[in-house]
């Protein structure tokens, strides 16, 4: 059975996460029901697996999943067909690509990617609702850098995990955090990027809700470590809402959509 990497983007919105649910929609739900009109393993249940579970609401530009097929496929042709039956559904295959068996989405994954967009300013945003988490006052960038600075490297991060996290340690080694400032009409943009081998459940939403509070004012930067050395999910900043966040890429040994032509 050939198996095949499939580089997904989708919108968050109208899903209740990427795992597939009993009676909630889901993008693995989707995503295996267009499989289903071209195979038929996947017609008889088959499952595919994912790099990384998003939460309900929560968007991505590069999911990666792979899946086992009963019958070779033209890369390409195999993407074309799956964004037929994907739509209207708001998930687009970027890429396809046939890898070993011995390529497992989640498990092979080097490290994880993500972005978390949020918005400052007064007016309601309109072409980004939904897409970005909105504060009304502008934030200082510098004190959320050395804010997030506390958190680089090798911690536990038991205070920016989820009660409900379900991961055996929580120990997690952050590679990355880089903050942006981009100006909007009326306004400004704060790009949060996280880079990590994997994280905690809610551990990004813990932390840039965090960085927020420091941000507006209400932290200083040194309560962030404070925080961290708490080991004590009381110390967290609040948790900010699903809608701005993005699983933005993963990593793996070989990339298998090097010099892949997107299916469209």
């Amino acid at each position: 059975m050939p198996r095949y990497a499939l580089k997904i983007e989708y919108d968050g919105r109208p899903f209740s996460g990427w795992q597939a649910q009993a009676d909630q929609p889901s993008v693995q739900q989707v995503v295996e029901e267009a499989l289903g009109r071209l195979d038929p393993g996947f017609a008889a249940g088959a499952r595919i697996a994912a790099a990384g579970r998003t939460d309900a609401g929560v968007h991505a530009t590069g999911q990666v999943a792979h899946a086992d097929m009963q019958r070779n496929w033209d890369p390409f042709r195999l993407g074309e067909a799956l964004n037929f039956h994907l739509k209207p559904a708001p998930v687009a295959i970027l890429a396809v690509a046939e890898v070993p068996d011995e390529f497992h989405a989640r498990f092979s994954a080097l490290e994880r990617r993500y972005l978390f967009r949020l918005v400052a300013r007064r007016a309601p945003v309109t072409h980004l609702r939904g897409q970005v988490w909105q504060v009304l006052n502008p934030l200082d960038v510098d004190a959320m850098r050395e804010g997030a600075a506390h958190l680089l490297g090798r911690h536990d991060f038991t205070t920016f995990r989820s009660s409900i996290c379900q991961a055996q340690s929580p120990v997690k080694t952050m590679d990355e955090i880089t903050i942006e400032s981009l100006p909007l009409p009326n306004g400004q943009e704060y790009r949060f990027y996280l880079r990590a081998r994997s994280f905690l459940h809610n551990q990004v939403r813990s932390i840039v809700g965090t960085l927020e509070r420091v941000g507006a004012g209400s932290w200083k930067p040194e309560r962030v470590k404070e925080a961290l050395e708490a080991r004590d999910r009381a110390a967290c900043g609040p948790v900010c809402p699903p809608h701005g966040l993005y699983l933005s890429g993963v990593s793996y040994p070989q990339d298998p959509f090097a010099d892949r032509e997107s299916p469209g």
